[in-house]
Formats: structure tokens, C-alpha cells, sequence
């Protein structure tokens, strides 16, 4: 059998069999007009044979009723209103038989139209090949189509052996329910089907072949997944959820697949979407997001699959799509169970809100950085000790090695956003202060962002100055930051007498354990047998311990040489200290301090310098032996003394 297509009106096409015999009925199937042979039809349909049965019984009725009209119309007539009546009707007659009876040639074709045929003309023109014995090849994507339209024309084994419905039921049965790919894809040409494929049971184990081979198959079907609608997709995942045997990854897996497929924007590292995912509208995919939100775990992910960068750019696209203030707090407390896995980029969510005055969402990160500590506080109390435990912590506690990875972060984030003119001084201390003493070893990144903020910022207050510099631990500096901030301009000078003095006693206390290094090791017998290795001469390790001593040695004078720099500025400071408050003292009425005393400096306006800067160091600056000089963190939280 031969077939050809031929344009019958603008508005509908025609579908022509070309087997040598004039057609004898036509099937109206939505736009498309299909000129086909009934026998072929009727041998294989029960509905077909039923209909062009009924319509040639009725035929030879109209014959008699045509032959009836035109021998009354021979005749006379005296009551013209009613051959007037007559003749209306046998017209409308005659208008219903051209819808309804068609010839081509000598013959009288039949008409039957289906309006709501399972499928369309595409799905009708397979049925039709298959009546006339032409081989059709079934695929995941037809097969739920065809086995509807053999439902539908009752091509059933009871009307004819080896018919439709038995070959679409074994097809799906014995190949698609056996992969979840192809049972994906047979489930979405279920979804014009509706209600009929629900019915006949094709989505019910559409969606338990899925389930239950989820676990089995390989990965490379889950992006299959994209295709679903949200109902679908919904049975799916519920489905999985209710059995056992379907491992957490698998169950992840699918919902990133679906994610990343349907919601676009979702990843800016994915620069194209599934071609066969459908586009949706703001509101689809806003209901799609927070679909997905519901069926993230309950408990922490695995971290393999739903991803940091996952969570992030969910959270950003919540955002975007202006997501229910529920979704949004479920995706920052999942987002904070793996905080210390994100990147710089994930953090940097822009402010989408029109309140907001700044460039990122810095409340937002502040959100998710107090979820992730709650962590530990559910644990106990935060150890002081500021050194990585090699031991992990309890489960429910994040580590210490993720608590430094998140100091370490949010370091980088406060050095991204402190170049932001309207980030307010108290937002930027709050996310600052926010962590624990022990996330961070070093304070060397905060004080960068420090740095960057008080160059952005050069307008601020003394006061606002010295809460935003107090986020900054002087004794948490290394040598290259403590060099750094004692030139630096723009930190309050007591801030720099602060990092002297601490660069000080770092390098007294380097001194005291390279001289007591040596006491530590044993008698000098011992050292230089430790030196020389067993079976080794004692004189080998002697000589390896005299170099030793020599470039110890050599250490200690570069030490020492800073340590006398260092106390020649202190001095010279302390002169100008001095003279500083001489001359404030002088200014005083009768060259006396307010309080009644003299003019030296040693009342209460000798300090007025001092507690204009806030300098509590007098000449215990450079005094290595005092040992409570240091504020605490908690002083430094608060505003300047």
C-alpha cells in the first residue's frame, strides 16, 4: 500500500491511499481527511465494522424516500403548504447525504468521523497502515498512543487474531516496562491520553517500572526525566519515595535532572536545556520550583548529587521567580548544611528585591551562615581552641575543618561586597562577628575586607571606623598582615599601636622557644648521639649541631635587631605621646588640667589624647612581661571605648 498527502483547503489536509481501487469511505480525524477501503477496515475493527454497517442498513430507507419525492413531484398537488413542507425536508436530506455519502467514480463512499480520536491523525494513520497489513515499528513514544487507538476501534482479539492491542500490550509489557527511560517517555505520550491510558493501566505501571528500576539502571535516563509534566513527575517521585528498595542517590539524582531541564536559568554553568524539556511560563516554573523544594531529603543530602551549587542556584532562582517565603527558608537551611562545600560565586546572590540597597543579598547569606552555626550549637559549646581537630566531630555537629572552610569563605564574601557603597557599617560587623573565634586561624582575610571597606567607605565616623577595624583580632595576624597594617593610613592609630605591640610579643615569644629549644632536646651527649643516628660517630653529630648553633644563631641577631627597631619606634612614639599631652595640658586656664592639678601631664588631661583614640597602652606598649593587655572579642563586638 502506497499513500500520498494532498492538500484538500487551507484549513485541512487529505490522506489518500493509492492501492489501484477507488476509495469507498473517508475518516474525518481532527483537520485531516483520511480516503480509505472499508473491507481492510472492518476486518480489522470491530467499531469500524459496526458503523459502516449501520450506515449501509440505512441507505436503502433513503432511497425509497428520494424515489417517493420525485414521483409526488409528477403529480398534482392541492395543498401547496404542505408540498412546500415537503420539499424543505427532502433538501435538508439531501444537504445531510453530501456530508455523509461521498462518490468517486460510480461508487458511494462512506463518511465517518472520530473528533476525539486518542492520538490524532498521526496515531490514526499508523492503525490504518497496520489494517492493511503494513508493518509498523513500535517505539516507546507510539506505543502508548497506539495501544489507546486499539482500544478505542476495539482492535481486539475477540474481532481478529494478532490484532493491535495485543501486539502495543506485549510491546509494553516485554520492552518498555524493563527500562525506566523508555517506560519515561511512554509515560509523557500518556499525558494527552488522558483519561483512557489511566484506564487501561498504562500509567500506573508507567510510573512502577520507574520506581522500581530506578535504583538498577544506569544514570544516562535520568535527564528523561525533563520531558515529564509537574503531575507526572509528582506520581514519580512519590512512588519512589513509598519503596525501600530505591536508594537516597537515585531519588536526588532525579530531582536534579528534572530541575536542571525544566527551570531555566536555574544553573548559570548550563548553557543549554534538554531540546524535548517544554518551556514554561513564570508562574509553571515558579509551581515547578517549589515542587522541587518539597521533594529535596529531609535529612542532609549526600553532597554527590544534590550539590552546594545546586542549592545555591535554586536559592538564586527562588529569588528570581519570587518564591513563597517558605521555599525560599527551606532552601537557605539546606543550603547551610553544606556551607563549606560552596564557592565564592554561589554566595554571590544579587538582590532582587526593590527594598534592597545593595548589590548582593547580603541578609541572605547572613541567614545561612547563623543556620549552619546553629549546627554546632545543637552540639554543645564551640571549643576556644582556634588549631583543626583531626577528629570529626559528631554527626550533627559540622567539623572543625568545615568551620575553618566556612571562616574562610566568608572572608572571601566580605572582601567581595565591603567595595559596596551602601553596605551599612553594622550589617558589615554583624556577618563579620557572626562566626566563632576558632572558624578563623588566621584573621588575615577579614582584615583585607577590612582594608577594601575602609577605602570604599572614607567618609565614615570615628566611632563607625573603630567598630568595623575592632573585627579584626590583632592577635590572629601573621607577619605579612602585621607589616601591612602597621603602614596602613586608614586604620586608627590605635589599631597600629595594637598590631606593634602584638608583632612584639610574637617575636619575644618566637626568642624564648628557639633558646628553649635546645634545653628541651636533652643533655648534649644525648643531642649530638640523636643527631648522629644510630650506629653513627658522636663526632658527626657535633658537627651537625654546631652548624645548627651557628644558624640559630644567626636568626636570633636578625630577631633581635627588629625586636631593638621596633622598641626604638615604640620610644619615640611614647616621646610624642608625651609631648602631646604636654601641650593639651598647657592649653588648660592657669596652666592647669581641669581637675585642679598641674600642667606635667599626670592628670586625667594627660589622657585626653589617649581617650580620644582610645589608646589604653602607655608604656606597657612595648613591656613583653604584662600578660592581660589584650581586649576581649567581646569588647571588640561593641562600639570603641
Amino acid at each position: 500500500m502506497s499513500a500520498s498527502v494532498r492538500h484538500g483547503s487551507s484549513r485541512a489536509q487529505a490522506w489518500f491511499c493509492t492501492t489501484g481501487l477507488p476509495s469507498d469511505v473517508v475518516f474525518e480525524v481532527h483537520d485531516m481527511t483520511f480516503h480509505l477501503h472499508k473491507f481492510p477496515l472492518m476486518a480489522k475493527s470491530r467499531k469500524i465494522h459496526r458503523m459502516l454497517t449501520e450506515q449501509e442498513e440505512q441507505r436503502p430507507a433513503r432511497g425509497r424516500r428520494r424515489r417517493r419525492r420525485t414521483s409526488s413531484d409528477g403529480g398534482d398537488s392541492g395543498d401547496d403548504g404542505a408540498a412546500e413542507t415537503e420539499i424543505e425536508e427532502a433538501e435538508q436530506e439531501e444537504r445531510d447525504e453530501q456530508q455523509q455519502v461521498r462518490r468517486e467514480g460510480d461508487g458511494q463512499v462512506y463518511s465517518i468521523v472520530f473528533p476525539d480520536f486518542p492520538g490524532g491523525p498521526g496515531t490514526f494513520e499508523v492503525a490504518a497502515k497496520f489494517c492493511y497489513g503494513v508493518r509498523v515499528d513500535l517505539t516507546p513514544w507510539n506505543v502508548a498512543p497506539l495501544r489507546c487507538a486499539a482500544e478505542y476501534l476495539e482492535m481486539t482479539e475477540d474481532h481478529a487474531e494478532d490484532n493491535l492491542a495485543a501486539r502495543a500490550e506485549a510491546y509494553l509489557e516485554q520492552t518498555v516496562l524493563q527500562h525506566p527511560g523508555d517506560a519515561t517517555k511512554a509515560l509523557k505520550s500518556s499525558e494527552e491520553l488522558l483519561p483512557l491510558a489511566e484506564e487501561l493501566g498504562i500509567v500506573d505501571r508507567c510510573v512502577e517500572a520507574i520506581a522500581a528500576r530506578s535504583s538498577a539502571a544506569s544514570r544516562s535516563w535520568f535527564d528523561d526525566l525533563a520531558v515529564l509534566g509537574l503531575r507526572m513527575y509528582k506520581r514519580v517521585m512519590a512512588a519512589m519515595d513509598a519503596r525501600d528498595d530505591v536508594r537516597a542517590e537515585a531519588r536526588e539524582s532525579c530531582l536534579v535532572s528534572y530541575a536542571r531541564g525544566t527551570i531555566p536559568g536555574l544553573s548559570r554553568s548550563m548553557r543549554r536545556r534538554l531540546a524535548s524539556a517544554p518551556l514554561s511560563s513564570e508562574v509553571e516554573q515558579k509551581e515547578l520550583l517549589e515542587a522541587v523544594v518539597a521533594s529535596l531529603p529531609a535529612d542532609k543530602c549526600s553532597g554527590r548529587v544534590v550539590t552546594a551549587k545546586f542549592l545555591f542556584a535554586l536559592l538564586r532562582t527562588s529569588h528570581i521567580l519570587r518564591a513563597s517565603d517558605a521555599a525560599r527558608a527551606a532552601l537557605e537551611r539546606k543550603a547551610a548544611t553544606q556551607l563549606e562545600q560552596a564557592t565564592l560565586e554561589d554566595m554571590l546572590i544579587p538582590s532582587y528585591s526593590g527594598a534592597a540597597e545593595t548589590l548582593y543579598d547580603v541578609d541572605c547569606v547572613e541567614r545561612i551562615v547563623r543556620y549552619f552555626l546553629a549546627e554546632e550549637e545543637l552540639g554543645g559549646e564551640a571549643s576556644s581552641s582556634a588549631a583543626i581537630e583531626e577528629e570529626t566531630a559528631e554527626v550533627s555537629r559540622p567539623s572543625a575543618v568545615a568551620m575553618v572552610q566556612v571562616g574562610k569563605l566568608v572572608d572571601s564574601y566580605l572582601a567581595e561586597v565591603a567595595s559596596d557603597a551602601n553596605l551599612k557599617p553594622a550589617k558589615f560587623c554583624e556577618l563579620a562577628l557572626s562566626l566563632p573565634d576558632h572558624a578563623r586561624i588566621y584573621d588575615d582575610g577579614v582584615y583585607r575586607a577590612v582594608d577594601i571597606y575602609l577605602k570604599a567607605h572614607p567618609r565614615l565616623t570615628a566611632e563607625e571606623r573603630d567598630r568595623v577595624v575592632g573585627a579584626v583580632d590583632c592577635r590572629k595576624l601573621t607577619v605579612e598582615a602585621c607589616t601591612h597594617a602597621a603602614q596602613n593610613e586608614r586604620l586608627p592609630l590605635r589599631a597600629v599601636l595594637q598590631v606593634l605591640f602584638f608583632e612584639q610579643l610574637q617575636l619575644r615569644r618566637a626568642i624564648t622557644s628557639t633558646l628553649l629549644a635546645p634545653t628541651a632536646a636533652g643533655t648534649p651527649r644525648a643531642a649530638r648521639q640523636q643527631r648522629a643516628g644510630p650506629g653513627e660517630p658522636a663526632w658527626r653529630g657535633a658537627t651537625a649541631l654546631a652548624q645548627e648553633s651557628q644558624v640559630l644563631r644567626l636568626d636570633m641577631d636578625s630577631v633581635a635587631s627588629r625586636v631593638q627597631e621596633l622598641e626604638r619606634e615604640c620610644s619615640s612614639m611614647r616621646r610624642a605621646i608625651k609631648k602631646i599631652d604636654g601641650r593639651g595640658g598647657s592649653r588648660s586656664p592657669g596652666g592647669r588640667s581641669p581637675d585642679g592639678g598641674g600642667g606635667g601631664g599626670s592628670g586625667p588631661a594627660a589622657g585626653g589624647w589617649r581617650a580620644r583614640h582610645g589608646c589604653k597602652f602607655s608604656t606597657q606598649v612595648c613591656d613583653s612581661q604584662a600578660r592581660n593587655v589584650v581586649a576581649s572579642r567581646a569588647s571588640r563586638m561593641g562600639m570603641s571605648p
